[in-house]
């Protein structure tokens, strides 16, 4: 059985507020749909879902995004800058970084693998959750 593997993505990141509300699309908004554009032709599409946030809290590095699966650290990967003549380059190395992701059985992403636009940018590394079993619900 394999293992759904997802990528969340910000989209408020890098938004323009006036008056307490979100002036056109934000950056984190662009990043999704030059994603979602290029996951149609990705060979990992059907293990690997995009899914939009609407905030990860990580405001002061926009824009952000995060891969997860069960069983495997989950990475926060934030100043992945949205402007237009960045955003395929940007798309492509999420994808890659997710590819290598889905790769690695714990999902450990090592700093000398990553794509070069996602080599900084880390925000956090999480640990999986240890597995639960039928025994330790029951205690």
């Amino acid at each position: 059985m394999n293992t759904q593997h997802n990528l969340f993505v910000c989209t408020t990141c890098a938004s323009t507020w006036k008056e307490g509300k979100r002036v056109g699309i934000s950056g984190g908004q662009k990043l999704l749909e030059q994603l979602s554009h290029l996951h149609q032709d990705w060979d990992l599409r059907d293990e690997f879902l995009i899914q939009p946030v609407e905030c990860m809290s990580a405001c002061s590095h926009p824009c952000a995004v995060s891969f997860t699966a069960v069983g495997k650290y989950t990475y926060l990967f934030g100043d992945l800058a949205a402007a237009e003549e960045t955003l395929p380059a940007i798309s492509a190395a999420v994808l890659d970084c997710a590819s290598l992701y889905h790769a690695k059985a714990d999902g450990l992403l090592p700093w000398s693998e990553r794509p070069k636009l996602l080599k900084k940018g880390i925000l956090a590394r999480i640990p999986p959750l240890p597995q639960l079993t039928v025994n330790s619900l029951e205690t």
